[in-house]
């Protein structure tokens, strides 16, 4: 029996599903097929995280900040993900359980304080593998420092906790569990602010063990971060279950301590080594009593700087002399620590995070860094690539107006990149991947009248064409009385092509590529903010009176006029000009505070007063989300959040340039949208995993996603989310398909890419058909019609798909579509029209797997239709539907209207003769007893041979023409003169006449053989 509040939540669910057509929700069904594919770039960013398996030397793990869980079982060979199915993408530690490597634990949230961070969700557990995954508790730890097994009980864990980084909280500390995650104890704390970020074990004696206890918060402006007294080394010899402070020898409060890394030796646990982050006497320490006293040994800031950064130092599992410690670089001691020489990342710096060591080969080792997981198997000679891992951690995104296009943005840690959103090849390869001369944490901004001109960072000038960069920053920038941080707002304005906008606490324009500039506003930012609560016990009264530190974070420039920009700060300001920057009036909403982060906003392009804000707070130690909107240009704003998940901070907010009233937002977790100007919102993350959202923009049809943490993803075709209000209250409803460009699918003639290679995915090769149905049918047509209402491509819900084995091919075969199957189901339902004719009728049966495995031009395929206006028709169980649909040639393509007629006219006369001896062929097959005669004419002995599909199509005495042999000719030409866009050859017109002239001696010939 339901109990009452269980009734009362059902009951209130059936309301609300009842009348959610009303408030703007609709059922997920309705955009089920929308699918998100990844573009790369496949170069990794920060990650934090990584374990392997000492039993099994070829498998790792590794967590990525907003990136997830990927394994390797390959020596880092390929990485795939394990945790995409995860509420949250951020994981500060992986461990496995050494007794049983099928059990695995995930610390989820970041496991450091920087200024740019994700946070998660507590506690994850696997028994298999890491298949699925189960929450385990400790959700409001925020981040895990580390996390560490039983060796030899897989339910006794400790997890470093090391809780809120923007705020005091209780949930932090050293905490301990025995029944593998069913219940938590906190073993170990000390207040409020001071959080566990290393636990260890001792590796020969589990009852020892040592967490290092660190006071320390980042702040709500860039770069702020606030340390205190109780930081220190801690120890325990009872399981944990009390524990004491190691002071000797090691720096205290006084000497400005902080954060400790501590590595113990496998082979002999009484020796271990430190790195000590203090302002006096910081650096590495050593230990040979088992951590009960220490002696500095080195001092180099190589070694040990940035202690709130790195902290990890590792001991050669059978050499106690023989230490590792990761930094900026990676080092390296073969005495004990005297003395020290670069491993990896020196010179120059990739920033080391974490070092895993196999105890049974130690040769084999796994560092994970700002440049995602690398492995070596010969201690350090060579290294596995992070040119496999789309980690890309970006910071916006935007489009240039090439074809295909470009997107682009900041890659932290790795500087500025640009792919394309198709390659060439069939896939996006390294091919389409470039870096375009601007730091990590760039906007870029591509000139909107060519696109090999790009604009990044503060503020680099790249030519595409010549790969040369140019610093055209105001000269004023370099005075100092400017002030910027880590991102800050470069782009073009909508409404005019020629001027570029630059954000520091003023705002700049140029319109003359960088030239020169003008300063077109005051400093937008408060003078005197107030300090934030979350601040907590480290505000002082310096605070109060410091200088301003706040930048311009957002610019909203109006597509609908050239002199209206909103422009919002990080420390929680909002103006608007309407005069080019003559004048300017905060509209700042009267419930924001200072330090709210203005992280985007959108000018409306229906409404010049119209626009739309996204306030992230996480710097105030605030997870709620926040999009404000306003109609009255900022007299008065609506909070706008009914929907959103109520635990992710609001990234970016953007409204379709299309459909009024849609909208798009990006939170720390996913992508949502909404039909109804925001008074709504529904979770849009489909096929996406968990991560952060930092920028969404919409190229034409497409929605472009920028992540912190899995790189770029595109949405193709959203005409089901821009028409989704008519397609509701109907039987069914056919979308209007976009604009399709006919583009050759696979234009390299080289070696395909092995496998292993990352690629990301091309978008459909054809046009997307989206159709709605509202209720189950029984036949379901699809039919594209001709201006000549011909029907030249019919597709069935009747018909069962044909799919070839590719199972049989031994390499990849991603140039080959998958068939599709029309559905019938209730819901959104895409197909794709590969802008062809049907396949010539009976080639599959006559041509041998090996067409597909060389990937030749025989491989059977009907010929592409020509550019133009076409018709879409839906047939749903009698009931029709039809929609324009406008075929383009590629933009790339140069070729003249005649050519391109007489290509068409000659494929289709390949064609249309394939299938006049078609039918010959299959008189022949009817009858139940063909003559000896009729079987040599149709050339059965002939069937199927590779020779006679790649051979000449030199010309056949007639008496020795066979129909399959003519059809085979047929298809070789129309596939020749399909390869390209190009005018057909006078050779190649006269091998078609010529053909032309064998089909009619061969029709004389089965005339007198039926005779």
């Amino acid at each position: 029996m339901l109990q009452f509040q269980q009734l009362r939540i059902l009951l209130v669910g059936i309301l609300i599903f009842s009348l959610s057509p009303i408030f703007g929700q609709v059922s997920s069904s309705h955009y089920q097929n929308l699918e998100y594919r990844m573009i790369g770039p496949f170069r990794a960013s920060r990650t934090v995280g990584g374990v392997g398996i000492p039993s099994q030397p070829n498998v790792f793990f590794m967590g990525v900040n907003n990136g997830g869980v990927w394994k390797t079982d390959d020596y880092g060979r390929t990485w795939n993900p394990i945790f995409d199915e995860a509420p949250t993408g951020s994981v500060g530690d992986i461990a496995v359980a050494p007794s049983d490597p099928s059990i695995l634990y995930v610390g989820s949230g970041e496991g450091l304080h920087r200024p740019d961070l994700g946070v998660g969700d507590g506690i994850f557990k696997s028994i298999d593998g890491g298949k699925t995954w189960t929450h385990i508790g400790l959700n409001d730890i925020q981040q895990v420092g580390r996390l560490i097994v039983h060796p030899t009980d897989p339910d006794i864990v400790f997890v470093a906790g090391l809780g809120h980084p923007y705020g005091a909280n209780e949930q932090r500390g050293v905490f301990k569990t025995v029944d593998g995650g069913e219940t938590w104890k906190k073993v170990l704390y000390i207040n409020e602010n001071t959080g566990a970020i290393q636990v260890e074990f001792d590796p020969n004696n589990p009852s020892i063990l040592f967490a290092d206890m660190w006071e320390h918060q980042e702040g709500p402006w860039e770069n702020a971060a606030f340390s205190g007294p109780n930081s220190g080394l801690y120890k325990s010899t009872d399981g944990g279950e009390t524990w004491r402070k190691i002071t000797k020898g090691l720096p205290g409060a006084d000497q400005g301590l902080g954060r400790i890394g501590v590595g113990i030796a496998p082979s002999n646990s009484n020796i271990m080594f430190a790195t000590v982050d203090a302002r006096d006497n910081g650096g590495i320490y050593k230990s040979v009593d088992g951590g009960e006293s220490w002696s500095l040994i080195h001092q180099d800031r190589r070694l040990w700087g940035r202690g709130g950064d790195f902290a990890e130092i590792k001991v050669h599992p059978k050499d106690p002399n023989r230490v590792y410690v990761a930094n900026i670089a990676s080092y390296t001691s073969a005495d004990g620590g005297k003395t020290w020489s670069s491993l990896k990342g020196a010179p120059g710096g990739d920033d080391y995070h974490r070092i895993w060591i196999n105890p049974l080969n130690p040769d084999i080792m796994l560092f994970v860094a700002d440049q995602g997981a690398v492995v070596t198997v010969n201690a350090g000679h060579t290294w596995s690539s992070w040119y496999n891992q789309p980690t890309t951690q970006l910071y916006h995104v935007t489009t240039d107006n090439a074809f295909p296009y470009w997107v682009y943005g900041g890659q932290q840690e790795s500087g500025a990149i640009g792919v394309a959103s198709r390659g060439n090849g069939g896939q996006i390869s390294f091919r389409e991947f470039i870096g375009v001369g601007a730091d990590e944490y760039a906007y870029v901004a591509p000139d909107p009248k060519n696109p090999d001109i790009i604009y990044g960072g503060r503020v680099m000038r790249f030519d595409k064409r010549t790969g040369q960069s140019t610093n055209v920053a105001p000269e004023a920038l370099r005075s100092g009385d400017y002030r910027f941080v880590r991102t800050m707002p470069l782009l073009f304005h909508p409404a005019d092509d020629s001027m570029l906008l630059f954000g520091t606490n003023v705002l700049w324009k140029t319109t003359n590529e960088g030239q020169s500039w003008e300063i077109i506003s005051p400093d937008l930012t408060y003078e005197q903010p107030e300090v934030p609560s979350s601040v907590g016990h480290y505000k002082t009264p310096e605070m109060e009176t410091m200088a301003r530190k706040g930048v311009i974070y957002a610019l909203g420039p109006s597509p609908l006029n050239v002199d209206i920009i909103w422009a919002g700060t990080d420390d929680g300001r909002v103006h608007l000009t309407t005069n080019g920057g003559k004048d300017w009036k905060e509209v700042t909403p009267p419930v924001m505070s200072s330090w709210d982060k203005v992280s985007q906003i959108d000018a409306s392009h229906f409404d010049e007063k119209t626009a739309y804000i996204a306030i992230n707070a996480i710097r105030k130690d605030d997870m709620v989300p926040y999009i404000y909107r306003t109609r009255d240009g900022g007299e008065t704003w609506d909070l706008i959040t009914n929907g959103l998940n109520p635990n992710g901070p609001v990234n970016v907010v953007r409204e379709d340039p299309v459909k009024e009233g849609l909208l798009y937002a990006g939170t720390e977790r996913e992508v949502y949208f909404s039909i109804d100007d925001g008074e709504h919102w529904q979770s849009l993350r489909n096929n996406m995993p968990a991560t952060s959202i930092r920028d969404i923009v919409i190229h034409e049809n497409d929605l472009v996603v920028g992540t912190h943490g899995r790189s770029a993803w595109i949405l193709d075709n959203i005409a089901p989310l821009r028409e989704m209000a008519q397609s509701r209250g109907r039987s069914a409803y056919l979308f209007t398909p976009s604009d399709t460009y006919r583009v050759r699918w696979n234009m390299f003639s080289d070696t395909p890419l092995p496998p292993e290679e990352p690629t990301g995915q091309n978008p459909p090769d054809g046009a997307i058909l989206d159709y709605q149905l509202n209720q189950s049918a029984q036949q379901v047509k699809l039919e594209i019609v001709d201006e000549q209402e011909q029907v030249i491509r019919t597709f069935s819900s009747d018909q069962e798909p044909e799919e070839i084995d590719s199972t049989a091919l031994p390499h990849p075969t991603y140039w080959i579509r998958p068939e599709q199957k029309v559905g019938v189901s209730q819901g959104h339902h895409r197909f794709i029209w590969d802008l062809k004719y049907e396949a010539p009728r009976g080639s599959k049966r006559e041509f041998s797997i090996a067409a597909v495995y060389k990937n030749t031009p025989s491989a059977p395929q009907g010929p592409f239709v020509k550019p133009g206006t076409y018709r879409v028709r839906l047939a749903v169980d009698g009931e029709v539907f039809e929609k324009p649909l406008t075929i383009k040639m590629d933009p790339r393509v140069t070729i003249s209207e005649e050519a391109l007629q007489m290509q068409t006219d000659l494929s289709k006369t390949c064609y249309d003769s394939y299938h006049e001896l078609q039918r010959i062929v299959e008189a022949i097959d009817a009858y139940s007893k063909p003559s000896e005669e009729q079987l040599a004419l149709r050339g059965m002995g002939r069937v199927g041979n590779p020779d006679t599909m790649y051979g000449s199509i030199r010309e056949t005495d007639p008496a020795d023409e066979t129909l399959v042999g003519l059809q085979q000719k047929f298809l070789f030409m129309m596939n020749l003169i399909q390869a390209a866009d190009v005018q057909p050859t006078q050779q190649t017109i006269r091998a078609v006449n010529s053909l032309k002239e064998s089909l009619e001696k061969i029709k004389l010939r089965w005339k007198e053989v039926k005779e």
